[in-house]
């Protein structure tokens, strides 16, 4: 490789997201891109994973508007695209949340992910850390417009610690991509076509390898749940702390959720957009449920948005949240005097 190309392959590109400008390396997606800006530009993705190769253009909730192709060729794409499967050019510029045709859009994916999706929050171990949930907040409808059956199928272990809610899940792929790419073989994948595709295993064949537990993690909605954890708590009323152990058979790095002193589950690390930082084998797991099995680090950063942050703390034996004051209970009393006068 000459220089020149070196140069040319070591230059970024700039391009401009809802004003925003940023420069990133060439072949970067407008969704990293959006990623390296950050707050309420970055597009949603429910099936892309920045960790599995061939992930994303599935779910299409990343829909973006580019309004200029580059500054070769300063044209607009006719479409919205896929930003997870899309790559920047320099000068592209792009309309996410500014765009209303992008909303507009977004709605429709939601209103159609939620079509077949059964109201199972109050009662689905992924309320709180469920991204689907958070869209429809966003930009779900009122009210669906679909007036047909709805597709059920019967809940089924695919092995001992797993369950899968077939119901629930939006074929994102996320769990077949795990199994191919970090598993040394896959038993499940996607039977069936159109409205009769489904997440299933060959004859309801277990899933049975160390890194199986890492498909609960990927999932984006409750499809598949771990059954270890299966309706002892919910999240926002436990406390997540990083911890760490010498394990060799992955990187020991994961998060443990306290309720008191009992540890109820244990997680993979997810960075700040819900993506797995590093995958756990299932002795981590599943079998290391103890405060003696780990080295605790502190308490994990919690989003302000998150439903999770609602029980947040800074210490790992918080300061009692409520405390005597002497001058308040005082005047408090005196109020009160006053006011059973009359």
């Amino acid at each position: 490789m000459n220089i020149l190309n070196f140069l040319k392959l070591s230059e970024k590109v700039k391009v401009t997201i809802d004003g925003m400008p940023v420069e990133v390396e060439p072949g970067t997606s407008i969704l990293n891109a959006a990623r390296q800006i950050g707050g309420d530009i970055v597009p949603p993705a429910m099936c892309y994973y920045s960790k599995l190769e061939g992930s994303g253009g599935k779910c299409r909730t990343c829909l973006v508007k580019v309004s200029k192709g580059s500054e070769k060729d300063p044209r607009p794409m006719p479409k919205l695209v896929a930003s997870c499967r899309t790559n920047v050019m320099d000068g592209m510029e792009v309309q996410n949340i500014t765009s209303p045709e992008v909303v507009e859009a977004r709605r429709g994916i939601v209103e159609m992910l939620l079509i077949n999706h059964p109201l199972d929050c109050p009662v689905c171990d992924q309320a709180g850390e469920c991204h689907l949930q958070d869209l429809a907040y966003e930009h779900g409808a009122e009210a669906t417009r679909y007036e047909f059956d709805r597709r059920t199928f019967d809940r089924i272990d695919i092995g001992d610690k797993i369950q899968l809610h077939m119901t629930r899940c939006i074929l994102c792929y996320r769990c077949v991509f795990v199994a191919d790419q970090i598993t040394e073989n896959r038993v499940h994948g996607i039977l069936g076509r159109g409205d009769h595709a489904e997440i299933s295993t060959y004859i309801e064949k277990a899933i049975d390898n160390d890194f199986s537990g890492n498909v609960i993690d990927v999932c984006p909605v409750g499809a598949l749940t771990d059954k270890t954890f299966r309706f002892k708590n919910r999240v926002w009323f436990t406390k997540p702390v990083e911890a760490h152990r010498d394990c060799p058979t992955c990187s020991g790095k994961t998060t443990l959720w306290y309720k008191g002193e009992e540890v109820l589950r244990v997680t993979a690390r997810k960075d700040e957009f819900g993506e797995v930082e590093e995958f756990i084998c299932n002795t981590c797991r599943f079998d290391k449920k103890e405060t003696k099995d780990w080295v605790i680090e502190g308490p994990k950063k919690v989003s302000r948005q998150s439903v999770i942050n609602s029980n947040h703390y800074d210490q790992l034996q918080p300061a009692q949240v409520v405390k005597k004051n002497l001058e308040l209970m005082e005047a408090n009393k005196e109020q009160f005097e006053r006011a059973t006068k009359f």
